[in-house]
């Protein structure tokens, strides 16, 4: 009898546990689901929050994302909606990148050529994304354009090789039409060509003299329709393309209104548009102070008009429409510049150069941490911070090119460990924001109309090297 009562005792505490351990359970799951809620919701916020900012000068009722030919998936066009860029159905896509402008001179020389994968692998190997180089060399040396419209077809299969390249580790490009400076050729070298120096011209004949736009044009319309030899894709449907920069840092210091500058900018985007409407485009200027600015920081500025700090950025072409701005980290402004992603297409430090001014790899390292540090405070608090361009990367065995500002990321541990942590933070971001935008950010892609050819959106672009 006693044993039985104490069976029966026991199988009724033995219940009892069983019970307390499925209400804890029960307890933890709801909370669980609940912080699952919450993050969701969160995040949600946090994509909204970035998506939903419209430039200003749209009216509403238009689309506010990029006319695209998609390839589709995580490949696809790189475009843009408010401070984003997205990519796909609508995925997030911060930018963690670097500068390697000689990519297509070092593809030309087969015993060089093994240098461009080296410097892709081991920049994706850290998690970079996007690499800035060079589309152009205009007479001289290894010259792309030997003369107006006559190219150079093994220097051609050299950038070929580099997009094939960038393609194969992941990595996109952003790739400038021509430099401003004479390194390279630049615009004196089409002064040169059209014979206008020859009356007395200066270089800043290249935005106003009839002949020399044509030239230009031509080239653009060469490289965009160029078929890569290595993937049978032309260049203006490739999504390996991020963006297309007219000019590397284009001045014309002979007009200091700015106005010069603009109207050549507005002819060539409408140029670069009509036979690619596709890829993003950028002006690659740095941009310059606004006539609000103090009087200290307008003396000396060959663009008074165009140097904008502080809120004052002025979009560079009215219309089309103005989507993502390259331009210098200023602290405090990474929060959206009319509605636009901001990429810092060059930032650095010379570990080279005159005493007082030279820096430490430890003072570079501190340098490169601090942008990274501004960019994911803009972008964890919903602002248009989109990326950094690192300038440069090198790889091994090339130090004779090196600026001062090169960091070969085998010899760089501490550096390599700072861009791949960053990568890391990144790469968390966009999942953690796509997953949680699903389906709101993808229905927004799926209601957006498309654009007509001729309302499609220019991408006019800042940098500046820092």
């Amino acid at each position: 009898m006693e044993t039985s009562y104490r069976e029966e005792e026991a199988r009724r505490k033995a219940s009892l546990l069983h019970c307390i351990f499925f209400f804890l359970l029960g307890a933890l799951a709801m909370a669980a689901a609940i912080a699952v809620l919450h993050e969701s919701s969160y995040w949600e916020w946090r994509c909204n929050r970035l998506t939903d900012i419209v430039v200003d000068g749209d009216d509403g009722d238009g689309p506010s994302s990029s006319e695209v030919v998609d390839g589709g998936g995580e490949w696809g066009m790189v475009r843009t909606r408010g401070a984003q860029f997205v990519v796909g159905g609508g995925r997030p896509f911060y930018v963690n990148g670097f500068n390697t402008y000689w990519l297509m001179v070092l593809a030309v020389d087969p015993s060089t050529r093994g240098k461009v994968t080296e410097v892709f692998r081991q920049a994706a190997a850290v998690g970079l994304t996007v690499c800035r180089t060079w589309a152009f060399n205009d007479g001289g040396w290894r010259a792309l354009q030997k003369s107006p419209g006559v190219y150079d077809e093994e220097v051609f299969k050299a950038l070929d090789f580099v997009v094939s390249e960038a393609r194969k580790h992941k990595i996109r490009l952003i790739l400038p039409l021509i430099n401003n400076w004479d390194d390279y050729g630049g615009k004196a070298q089409y002064v040169r060509w059209a014979q206008a120096a020859a009356a007395g011209a200066g270089a800043d004949a290249f935005f106003s003299d009839e002949t020399v736009r044509g030239y230009f044009k031509s080239h653009v319309t060469a490289v965009l329709t160029r078929v890569n030899a290595y993937t049978g894709v032309a260049y203006r449907d490739d999504p390996t393309i991020m963006a297309w920069e007219l000019m590397n840092e284009p001045r014309c210091a002979s007009d200091p209104t700015g106005d010069t500058l603009q109207a050549w900018i507005a002819e060539m985007a409408f140029h670069v548009k009509s036979v690619d409407p596709a890829h993003l485009l950028g002006v690659g200027a740095e941009g310059f102070y606004g006539p609000s600015s103090p009087p200290a920081r307008l003396r000396g500025e060959p663009q008074r008009r165009l140097r904008p700090r502080r809120g004052q950025l002025r979009p560079q072409t009215p219309r089309p429409r103005v989507r993502f701005c390259l331009r210098s980290p200023v602290p405090g402004e990474l929060g959206g510049v009319r509605g636009m992603p901001v990429l810092l297409a060059e930032f650095g430090v010379s570990t080279r150069g005159r005493p007082g001014r030279r820096s430490t790899r430890p003072s570079r390292d501190a340098f490169i941490e601090a942008v990274y540090g501004a960019m994911l405070r803009s972008t964890r608090r919903g602002g248009g911070g989109a990326g950094a361009l690192l300038w440069q990367v090198f790889p091994e065995g090339t130090d004779y090119m090196d600026d001062g500002y090169a960091v070969v990321l085998p010899r760089a541990a501490a550096t390599a460990g700072i861009v791949a942590a960053h990568s890391r933070r990144l790469q968390s971001f966009n999942s953690r924001c796509a997953w949680s935008c699903r389906w709101g950010c993808n229905k927004r892609d799926n209601d957006t109309a498309e654009t007509t050819t001729a309302e499609a959106d220019v991408d006019v672009s800042f940098h500046h090297e820092l």
